[in-house]
Formats: structure tokens, sequence, C-alpha cells
């Protein structure tokens, strides 16, 4: 029977994690662990263990073009105001394993020292809560950790994103787990149960972009006054995939976040130069190259994608920074899609600029 409303209602949460410390209330349901090939292309989200061996059924799988080691990708959100999802909830357990692990952790928190009144009373109506097929008050139960209906659904409960930096919200999804039938939705009450958007949001940021290198002629090194051309070739810079994907009995979800490049923004790297265009921004072409390469006979015309210095660099060199902007956009589950913010990966390259040398006869 799902839990109809939020437990709120009759004990805090506050008064939960305390009195359970450091188990499983405050505790996140999974940590990334990396699986699949050396490269780094997969990996996965996976159920933390205990001393039972007992461990989360549901994995987030990444696949595709992906951090390696679940870590964070290499994508900037050009929305300051967006961010991946902090939390969310996700299938856990079933009812049998979610019984011996809860059990444990009740009666491990039971028999701490100093847990009287207010703690005390919250652990008795959390065991009620799972035990008792009426819970307490007008707060629906799970009897006997609904062990009768195992392999017919599992208790969902909390994840923390690990790339969130921020504690209070990597943690704030923290209502006591609820059952959920194979094949069927969530309480309406858990906004944050994961759904396709939610995996594009984690496919998003775990997504590695090619860290391309704008093609410059001349190359490395060139003159004050002299137009430098850029460009990227369509082989160099195509759309890439990313995606997040979690498969349990019952219950599938997966997203695919497409990346495709738009354009190349140019930063000289010293105020003392001109860009080409004016606003650095090179759009992309038909074929899906930006800029146009240079070839003999070029030098008299003015490159459709370039950089003019016009200051030597001295001794030193000037910091090209090229940034490239995604369009990003995502499909899933049952037609599921739609568009997330664009994206931005910023590239560093040295540039020498010499003064050029008159001679003088």
């Amino acid at each position: 029977m799902p839990v109809r409303s939020s437990l709120r209602t009759t004990v805090s949460i506050a008064t939960l994690s305390f009195a359970f410390g450091a188990l499983f209330l405050t505790a996140p349901a999974y940590a990334a662990k990396p699986v699949g090939s050396d490269k780094g292309a997969e990996t996965e989200q996976e159920g933390g263990g205990d001393k039972t061996g007992i461990y989360a059924a549901a994995r987030i799988t990444y696949s595709g073009s992906v951090a390696p080691n679940g870590s964070k990708g290499n994508v900037t959100s050009a929305d300051v105001n967006w961010t991946p999802p902090p939390c969310w909830y996700a299938p856990y357990l079933g009812a049998k394993d979610f019984k011996k692990k809860m059990s444990a952790e009740i009666e491990e928190a039971a028999s701490a020292p100093g847990m009287t009144g207010t703690p005390a009373a919250a652990i008795g109506q959390t065991k009620a809560h799972y035990e008792d097929e009426y819970g307490w008050t007008d707060t629906p139960g799970y009897k006997d950790y609904n062990v009768a209906k195992d392999g017919e659904g599992m208790f969902w409960a909390g994840v923390e994103n690990p790339n969130e930096p921020d504690y209070l919200k990597r943690n704030s999804c923290t209502d006591l787990p609820f059952w959920v039938d194979n094949g069927e939705a969530p309480p309406p009450q858990y906004e944050e149960a994961i759904t396709p958007e939610i995996l594009a949001a984690l496919a998003y940021q775990h997504m590695e972009l090619p860290g391309t290198e704008v093609t410059l002629a001349p190359a490395e090194t060139t003159k004050v006054n002299l137009p430098t051309w850029a460009w990227l070739d369509k082989a160099d810079f195509h759309e890439v995939q990313a995606t997040a994907s979690i498969d349990v009995p019952g219950f599938a979800l997966s997203a695919t976040t497409t990346a495709k490049p738009v354009s190349l923004k140019l930063d000289p790297g010293t105020p003392d130069a001109e860009t080409y265009p004016a606003s650095g921004e090179c759009t992309i072409n038909d074929d899906g190259s930006i800029g146009e390469p240079y070839a003999k006979g070029k030098a008299d015309r003015t490159p459709p994608c370039g950089i003019k210095y016009l200051r030597s660099s001295g001794d030193g060199t000037f910091d090209l920074q090229a940034t490239i902007t995604w369009e990003i956009a995502w499909t899933g589950t049952g037609d599921a899609g739609g568009d997330l913010p664009d994206g931005t990966f910023e590239n560093a390259q040295a540039v020498t600029v010499q003064e050029i040398q008159a001679v003088n006869r």
C-alpha cells in the first residue's frame, strides 16, 4: 500500500535524522562505481552495501560520451540558474531485503545510548510504520515490511547526487522509503522521483565533450597586425551523445542527451587585439565546420573567423580561449523529450605574437 502522505505530519524529519544518526536515513543510498571498459565510456550508480551484504537493486548506468569513473563531465551550462538534480528517489530494495536491512537498523538505533523521549518515540513510530498495517494516526503502514508482496514491487529511497556541492541540497530527499508496485508510478507527492527528464539532466552532467583545438594559420606563431585565420573541421566538430538508464524488474527508464555544436567564440587573451567577426562569435557553416581553412592566395582577404593581434606577446604568449557552444536536447522513455540549456566547453591554447621585422636598405 503506498504512503498516502508525508511522514512529516507526525514526526519531523529533523527528529528522525537525530534518532537514526548516521544510519539509513542520513546515508546516501547509492555511490558511483565504474564498470565496462577501461576507457571510462560507461559508469553506473550502484547501491551502497553494508555488513549484511545487501545492495540496492537499482543502478543508474551511464554510457556514450561520459566522464570516466562516474565523475562530473566537462560541460558548463550557459544558464547560470540551471543545475542538475541534487537528489532523487529511486527503486532501492525488494520487501524481504528491505526488512532485513531496515529492521536491523531500527534495532541498532533503539539500543543506542540516550535513545529516550522524542528520539525513542520517533524510532517506535518508524518501526510501527513498517510493521503495522495501520501505521499510526491516519498514515497507512506496511504490514511486516510488505513481505507478502515481495517481487511485486520495491521500496524506493532517496539518492544523493555525489556531484552536487551543496550539502543541504544533496541531502534534501529525506522522506522515509516508500513502496511502489511494479508498473505503477510513484505517489504524486514525491516530485523528485526518478523520471526520464532527471536521467537526461544527469546524462548532461556526466557528458564529456571533445577537447577540440582550433586550427590557426599562421600556426603557433603569428605577427602583429597580421590576420590569423581560425577554423574547425567538421570531422573534429561533431555532435555527441550520453545516455543514462535505470532497469530493474517492473521498472525501466532511459534518456539520451545529445549535444550539437553551434558556434565558436574566440577570446584573444589580450584587449590589444581584434576578432573576426567583431563579436568573436563564429557561427557554424552548412557543412558542419566553423570558419574557413587558410590557403595560398588568401593573404589579402579578411578571415571569416580569426584574430588580429595589435601588439607582441614579448617573451611570453597570449592564452587564446576558444569556447564552443553546444545545443542540448534529450529524448527518453515514453516519447518524452525536450531541450536543456546550451552547454559550453572552453579550450585554451598558447599563441606567440612577434613584431614584424623591417629591413632598411
